[in-house]
């Protein structure tokens, strides 16, 4: 249970990552994106690893965990998106509602990804729609702190809604594991400790 909570939040992390590359440099890694977005269709996986496809499909957030929780070199943009985010699903465990609305769009996409890949441009708009028009009402409104020119772009934006729709199904995930926020800063090391393990896994099975 320790392991799949850990790739739960290494999915939070990466997610939010992607998320910061986009809004600070105007683009991110394509592949950890691709599972990224993935993940937010796996509403019936019987396990973590299912939902991420396993380590490898969160490798690098495995990664920012390891260097933002155990390193002295913190992101802190990251890490307020991070605990916003972690606020925003408790807002949205409060409203059944709009986890039905959520529940029933990303179903209803389900016969778009027969056709298109999961970061095709439709794919993108129809997440980023998700996002806007469910998750954006809700308290905190989530900050991307980055380079204008690049968060005004229209196609951009879409990316990062919806990688912030991924970085929340993650987080719903991980507090349904029994993550909580003091993890974070009561006993980050036990965290890190099987991020660590993990990594060196995908490192010997690459």
């Amino acid at each position: 249970m320790n392991e799949a909570r850990v790739l739960a939040l290494a999915g939070v992390f990466q997610a939010l990552s992607l998320v910061r590359d986009l809004a600070r440099n105007g683009d991110c890694d394509s592949e950890a994106m691709e599972s990224s977005l993935a993940s937010v269709f796996k509403l019936e996986s019987g396990s973590a690893a299912d939902v991420f496809g396993g380590n490898h499909g969160v490798r690098r957030g495995l990664r920012v965990l390891v260097e933002q929780v155990d390193g002295d070199d913190r992101d802190m943009p990251l890490f307020h998106m991070l605990i916003s985010v972690m606020k925003l699903e408790r807002s949205l465990s409060r409203h059944p509602e709009i986890n039905q609305r959520l529940g029933d769009g990303l179903t209803g996409m389900q016969r778009q990804l027969q056709h298109f890949p999961v970061n095709h441009p439709t794919i993108l708009a129809r997440l980023a729609d998700l996002y806007s028009a469910n998750l954006s009402g809700l308290k905190p409104r989530i900050t991307v702190v980055g380079n204008p020119l690049y968060l005004q772009q229209p196609a951009l934006a879409q990316r990062v809604r919806a990688l912030l729709l991924a970085a929340v199904r993650a987080t719903v995930l991980w507090h349904q594991l029994g993550g909580r926020r003091r993890h974070l800063f009561l006993r980050p090391k036990r965290e890190v400790m099987i991020a660590r393990g993990m990594l060196t896994g995908v490192a010997l099975r690459g």
